[in-house]
This record gives C-alpha cells, sequence and structure tokens, in this order.
C-alpha cells in the first residue's frame, strides 16, 4: 500500500554522498522540523530523470525554496556514489541527494516500481511529495508521462 496524505514519514537511514564517500542520512534528519519537497525517480542517468524531472527541479529550486520549502531532496534506488556523479553533472548544488541503494525507503511507503523486465530490477516510482514535519501535506504520482510530479506542478501546490 502506498503512503498517503497525513501519514508520517518512516524514520529509516539512507546514504548520501559526502566529502570522504557514503554517509548515513537518517529520514529523522532530513524531515523532522522543516517543510522538504522530495521527489523520487527510477534512476539517475536515465533519459527523463536527466533530461527533464531533475533539471526542472534544479532550475526552479530558488523558487521552490522561495515558497516555504526548507530543502529539496531527489531520492532514487540508486547507491551514494552514483547519486553523487549524477548530482555533479547536473549542477544540483541546491538539492540534497540521497541514495535508497537497497530500496528500503521506496518498499517501506510503497513506491516501489518493478522494471526486472528491463533490465533495472526494482526501482521507485516517479513521485513528488511535499513533507511538513515528517508528515506528507500532498502526493503526486506520474503513471507514464512525467507531468503530476515536475517542479512546476509542485511550485503550484506550495
Amino acid at each position: 500500500m502506498s503512503i498517503n496524505l497525513g501519514d508520517k514519514i518512516p524514520s529509516l537511514t539512507l546514504k548520501t554522498m559526502g566529502e570522504n564517500g557514503p554517509e548515513d542520512i537518517t529520514t529523522d534528519s532530513i524531515f523532522a522540523g522543516k517543510k522538504v519537497v522530495l521527489f523520487a525517480l527510477p534512476g539517475a542517468f536515465t533519459p527523463g530523470c536527466s533530461n527533464t524531472h531533475m533539471p526542472g527541479f534544479v532550475v526552479q529550486a530558488d523558487a521552490i525554496k522561495a515558497k516555504g520549502a526548507d530543502s529539496i531532496v531527489c531520492l532514487a534506488v540508486n547507491d551514494a556514489f552514483v547519486m553523487g556523479a549524477w548530482g555533479e553533472t547536473q549542477n544540483a548544488e541546491e538539492l540534497l541527494l540521497v541514495a535508497d541503494g537497497s530500496c528500503v525507503f521506496t518498499s517501506a511507503i510503497g513506491m516501489e516500481l518493478d522494471l526486472t523486465g528491463g533490465g533495472l530490477g526494482v526501482r521507485s516510482q516517479r513521485y513528488a511529495m511535499i513533507v511538513n514535519d515528517g508528515v506528507v501535506e500532498a502526493i503526486e504520482i506520474d503513471q507514464g508521462s512525467i507531468e503530476k510530479s515536475t517542479a512546476e506542478a509542485i511550485l503550484e501546490l506550495l
């Protein structure tokens, strides 16, 4: 079952790329006491994610923060090395890129996407949500095309 409005984000440990390599980061440290825009996608370096989804959030980061978001988090079922490298190629300095390499967070909130038939394994669905102090205030899930979870769509919800 997928996460819904009013649900609390589960307390889990994920990874992010630090100066000296992968570092633990907890969902509590990401969401507690903050208004966070989280967007998730099937995978770093994939065409839709690299050409459309991520660039919108990079370009709109200042506007999203001006509308009250404390941070913008990008999550994918990739490892921290891949997420770190992808963030560099995308000029995503204003975003926090989080690796859910073992699909723990994605599974816990019911947002898995089975792409094993295409050789990609289990990934994350494409979605975006607004989380206020750990509670989901808005969630938009894309089915096929990238429309509902774009930076522009989230800006309208803030």
